[in-house]
């Protein structure tokens, strides 16, 4: 079964991924998360997303797309970046996504590929 981990991250992490003080200690969070995603051989797919602040979206108004600056909903946590694993069930993803170096994740089930 594929699950989506998508991770949320707080402003102040966001900023931890520039500052010279904090920076290193931020990617080492992730360097050992990554590497035991990977090491464990349930990655199928992930990235990381730039800040909220360099968001585009578009929102249907009225029946015509209308585009703004910056993402979708105002909120204090905004996606940071997303993983896809492969595992044998729910409890398994929950798992994997409580050890992520991150202030909050939501777990979904993919859906199957269409065809």
């Amino acid at each position: 079964m594929q699950f989506t981990l998508l991770f949320y991250e707080s402003p102040e992490e966001f900023a931890n991924r520039k500052d010279p003080e904090k920076q290193q200690d931020y990617l080492a969070g992730w360097s050992h998360y990554v590497k035991a995603l990977r090491e464990s051989g349930v990655v199928v797919g992930g990235f990381g997303l730039f800040p909220p602040e360099t968001a585009a979206s578009l929102k249907r108004k009225d029946g015509e797309l209308v585009a703004q600056d910056g993402p979708v909903i105002e909120t204090k946590e905004q996606l940071g970046g997303v993983f896809v694993i492969d595992v044998p069930d729910v409890d398994t993803a929950l798992e994997w996504a409580s050890r992520g170096p991150s202030c909050a994740v939501e777990v979904r089930q993919n859906l199957p590929p269409m065809k």
